[in-house]
């Protein structure tokens, strides 16, 4: 089989579909019996990562300029000839499989999600597929383009992120003002591609056989260990035990800022008045300082990072007509992971390199698996190997450590996190609330002001204490700014569900970091061969997210905030 991709001058990979379809047909061919099945599964591996890598590397060139006309064409142009032709023909290969009747070893969860693939496929919802393809990049463009003018200098909104954490709370309010009036510039061209997104998944899930969108979604994202009532009993949960410690964080917060009510550019900034934590002015320091947390984490993990280093596997500034957010990808044939951010100088820079490493080092430590099948991991656990590396490399932020800062400013740093870990939780029950009510209320939701109204009431239930009056058009459309609503129906629950098992791994890691670190590596390593439960249990977390394990995690946070608190004042 093929070995290698062919580049045009520009770097861009340009095999499409008729390239790729010799060796489908080659493989589909393929008698399957137990003597050819380790060949049959080796050559699939193969041609589905190969096609794998054409779409994560076009993906990637997209996102770092999502104005360069010439990769939009050509990821367009992937789109429109291969993207669907390429989904049949995997789940063709998936049937091959499933009416033969052979069990692979190791196969037993792959073969249930292709179980579950071969009950959603449907012929009619291929275009419909390459068609959300297409509006996620259409979010993506209007967002890439949003700036603000800043004391005459055109600032990426990543970039204008950083003033909400200036002292000068008239710095913070203008920066944000002028932020809001840019997003809500694009409200109605969010609203218009939101009507034709929701449509186009209503379709997709009426044409599967589903009455609604969730539960075809549910299918979908191989949810086989929990239902759409856990979700709702979390967000319960949340709202139970997290909000109130989200309330007495914000207390404290306007007490300390002597406030008589906090605003929403209140909320980024330090409490005591302290100038903003800056850990790095370029991208390079970022990566040097990053390195060397990894390493003390776990020589291990250094080396995988220093791969990455090696092979330009990382694209971290920010800067106009980049894609917003930060995602970790793998380019599947090379085996090699790539991440990508819109670094502007700050602490939560490092937190979300941190993050993005994680996921890294996940891809690294599943590659030993012979099967791209096995390899796929679901983002609940996925979300586990980012968010507890966060917590696993905070004890390294000083720069005695390794890393970027002072004790006392370290200190403020992990308290800093671990109070977002807080807010974390509340975001995700008003998020996969949001989301929710959505697909149970699809005749509701393709009217924008009524996703407004909804979006509003949920924010009261899940982030009371911060006024937002005079501003109620900035708070209601807080939806549009959520990627995942928009390109990942249906995820946030998983960041959730992960980062209780992450506060796990970091209490163990209190007692003995060899042994928890170990017990991380080796869950990674399973990949996608156990069920969620088996997977949790390998790292020593249960898979519990009600209200009963909120309760002493939720204790462990706030205690271990008030000890960091301890240490900036005796600093």
């Amino acid at each position: 089989m093929f070995e290698e991709l062919p580049e045009n001058a520009s770097g861009i990979l340009t095999w499409t579909w008729p390239d790729f379809e010799p060796y489908f047909l080659e493989l589909l061919a393929l008698e399957l019996t137990p003597q050819t099945l380790n060949t049959y599964l080796q050559s699939w591996t193969r041609f589905g990562t190969l096609i794998g890598e054409v779409y994560q590397r076009l993906y990637v060139a997209k996102t770092r300029n999502t104005a360069d006309p010439e990769v939009e064409d050509w990821f367009n142009t992937y789109l429109e000839t291969t993207y669907s032709m390429a989904e049949e023909a995997d789940q063709r290969l998936k049937e091959k499989l499933l009416d033969s009747g052979l069990e692979p070893e190791g196969f037993d969860i792959p073969l249930k999600k292709m179980r579950a693939d071969a009950e959603l496929f449907r012929d009619e919802n291929l275009p419909l597929q390459t068609a959300e393809e297409k509006m996620a990049s259409e979010y993506d463009e209007i967002v890439g383009r949003q700036t603000i003018i800043w004391n005459g200098t055109e600032l990426p909104l990543p970039q204008a992120r950083v003033l909400l954490q200036d002292p000068e709370r008239m710095v913070r309010e203008q920066s944000w003002t002028l932020t809001m009036e840019r997003q809500l510039a694009d409200r109605g061209a969010i609203n218009e591609l939101w009507k034709r997104k929701l449509d186009n998944r209503l379709r997709q899930a009426s044409n599967a056989g589903f009455s609604d969108y969730r539960s075809y979604m549910w299918l979908q994202k191989h949810r086989f260990d929990y239902g759409p009532e856990e979700s709702v009993a979390f967000q319960n949960g949340v709202a139970e035990v997290v909000v109130p410690a989200a309330e007495r964080l914000r207390h404290r917060r306007r007490e300390s800022l002597g406030l008589d009510r906090l605003r929403p550019w209140d909320l980024d900034v330090d409490e005591d008045g302290k100038d903003r934590l800056r850990p790095f002015e370029t991208a390079t320091e970022l990566i040097e300082g990053t390195g060397r947390m990894f390493n003390q984490v776990d020589r291990r993990l250094g080396d995988y990072f220093q791969i990455m280093v090696d092979g330009s596997l990382l694209d971290l500034d920010s800067r106009k007509n980049k894609a917003p957010g930060g995602y970790c990808t793998t380019f599947a044939a090379a085996q090699r992971p790539f991440i990508f951010m819109n670094a502007a100088g700050t602490h939560r820079d490092v937190e979300t390199l941190l993050h993005e490493g994680g996921h890294a080092f996940h891809s690294f430590q599943v590659r030993h698996l012979p099967y791209a099948q096995q390899r796929s991991v679901g983002h609940e656990f996925a979300e586990v190997a980012s968010m507890s590396m966060e917590l696993l490399a905070a004890p390294y932020l000083s720069r005695q450590e390794g890393g970027f800062y002072s004790p006392a400013e370290a200190a403020r740093a992990r308290r800093q996190h671990l109070e977002r870990v807080i807010t974390l939780l509340t975001s995700v029950a008003l998020v996969d609330g949001f989301q929710h009510w959505v697909y149970s209320n699809p005749d509701l939701a393709e009217q924008p002001d009524r996703c407004d109204e909804q979006w509003s009431l949920l924010f009261e239930r899940y982030n009371p204490g911060v006024d937002w009056s005079g501003y109620e058009d900035e708070l209601s459309t807080g939806w549009h700014r959520i990627l995942h609503i928009h390109q990942v129906p249906l995820y946030y629950i998983e960041y959730g569900i992960a980062q209780l098992a992450a506060i796990k791994v970091w209490e163990q890691a209190r007692e003995d970091q060899g042994r928890a670190v170990d017990r991380y590596l080796y869950a990674l390593s399973l990949g996608g061969t156990r069920s969620l439960p088996e997977l949790f249990q390998a790292i020593g977390a249960d898979f519990d997210f009600t209200a009963r394990a909120f309760r002493p995690t939720v204790a462990l946070l706030e205690q271990t905030i008030e000890d960091l608190r301890q240490v900036e004042a005796a600093a």
